[in-house]
């Protein structure tokens, strides 16, 4: 689904990306691990459209979509979550979801003073979409509570739920995990695994927590120093020599193998 052919990102003479070519498979989990500073979210801002390359190109579905703003990804399908969650702190979290439905007539001011019925029409759609989203993620508790007051996980949880109000290819998820307690951790888990079975979502994420990676991912990707380092499986990369290498600057060698830090 996602092609990416010797990307390049260079902020002076930092070569953040150097070079990375992958790809990421149709209805695939993909994990992309690596050491902080390898390049990794670089990678996601370029991908998806937050950067232009230095060079290289990126591909979804066999077009190429280098360099499109995000609004433009987002039309194609594309779709990334961040490490600090972006919610409207102030609005519900029913009201987050339903903001993020593309093309609502209620935007248009012709259509918000002349056609109240067709907005009407529109936003009752929206609504139920927004609740059944809602009841899929487990948080109908949660309804009416201003983001704003959403502990980390919760709103972690409710970006994943905005990627579901629109028709999704791949969605990127920036550390999902960060800062969150087990037990939410394990049902962010649960619902990406349940959107990628059940509604053939593709993902592709940065993460830091390796056990989070083994139960969700196949392939996973490491980065080192802006550059592709290895993939394989979690269990495979966890016991690659460079791959610890990287992460710790020592080898089994010296009897450590830990990739989760």
């Amino acid at each position: 689904m996602i092609a990416v052919d010797n990307l390049h990102m260079h902020f002076g003479g930092i070569r953040a990306v150097d070079g990375t070519s992958l790809n990421i498979e149709k209805g695939s989990i993909t994990g992309l691990i690596g050491p902080n500073g390898a390049g990794k979210t670089t990678l996601f801002n370029v991908i998806a459209g937050a950067y232009k390359p230095t060079a290289g190109r990126v591909y979804l579905d066999d077009e190429d979509v280098t360099g499109l703003a995000p609004h433009e990804l987002f039309k194609k399908g594309l779709l990334r979550t961040f490490q600090i969650a972006h919610e409207f702190s102030t609005l519900s979290v029913l009201e987050n979801l339903m903001v993020v439905a593309d093309n609502q007539p209620g935007e248009r001011l012709w259509d918000a003073w002349f056609n109240n019925k067709q907005v009407q029409a529109f936003e009752d759609q929206v609504r139920v979409k927004a609740l059944e989203v809602i009841e899929f993620l487990e948080i109908s508790h949660l309804t009416h509570e201003l983001a704003g007051n959403l502990s980390g996980g919760q709103k972690k949880l409710l970006e994943l739920g905005r990627t579901m109000m629109v028709d999704a290819k791949i969605v990127f998820l920036d550390e999902v995990g960060a800062g969150v307690n087990r037990t939410l951790l394990k049902t962010i888990g649960t619902s990406i695994l349940r959107l990628n079975e059940e509604r053939g979502y593709t993902f592709c994420m940065i993460e830091h927590d390796m056990d989070f990676i083994s139960r969700l991912c196949g392939p996973v990707i490491v980065m080192a120093e802006g550059k592709l380092l290895t993939q394989g499986t979690a269990d495979e990369v966890k016991a690659n020599e460079q791959v610890i290498e990287a992460y710790l600057g020592t080898g089994q060698k010296h009897g450590k193998n830990r990739t989760s830090s």
